[in-house]
């Protein structure tokens, strides 16, 4: 059965011009898409350039894929691993001291299939101080993962992570509270 495209209108979502996003998406694939300029300050440089807002001591290792920089706040002290993609077409948050481990997946958009025209549903995602996101975890649209928590390798977060606690799975459950030893 052949779908009919043309009822699709998601033209009300203007993420930037075409030139801007034009001229991200090749500084994105040069620098940091690929291996070659593995320099943190190069990659804090470009990204403060096209709009984004990023503090001191931020890492961003090689093979990452930000959609809209214009769309991203990074606080002091974060570690962006190998692989991480931020597909932000709403605004993502990351705090002071967050670990985003290598493959992980922040999601800000999903579509509504409920409806015959699939609406685009943007929702912001907040990574709250101290948060640690998992390799190969997923935070899905509209998440706020509070202070401190954690989720786990492989972990899908469907809804909001308190703070201190652990979370597992797919969909992620709450496993164990944080506790930090002295």
């Amino acid at each position: 059965m052949a779908t009919d495209l043309s009822k699709y209108n998601n033209s009300w979502f203007q993420p930037g011009g075409f030139l801007k996003r034009m001229a991200w998406h090749y500084v994105n694939c040069i620098f940091f898409k690929s291996g070659y300029f593995p320099f943190y300050s190069i990659k804090v440089f470009l990204l403060k350039f096209f709009g984004a807002k990023v503090g001191k001591g931020v890492f961003i290792k090689p093979f990452v894929n930000i959609k809209y920089p214009w769309m991203l706040s990074i606080g002091d002290h974060v570690w962006i691993g190998e692989n991480v993609w931020i597909d932000n077409i709403a605004l993502v948050s990351i705090n002071n001291n967050v670990c985003i481990s290598q493959g992980a997946y922040l999601l800000t958009g999903n579509h509504d299939y409920k409806k015959s025209t699939f609406d685009l549903l943007p929702g912001e995602i907040l990574l709250e101080e101290g948060v640690w996101i998992g390799a190969q975890s997923i935070v899905c649209p509209g998440i706020t993962c509070k202070s401190h928590s954690i989720l786990s390798v492989g972990a899908v977060a469907t809804r909001q992570l308190e703070a201190y606690f652990i979370y597992s799975g797919n969909p992620a459950e709450k496993v164990r509270k944080r506790v930090f030893e002295k």
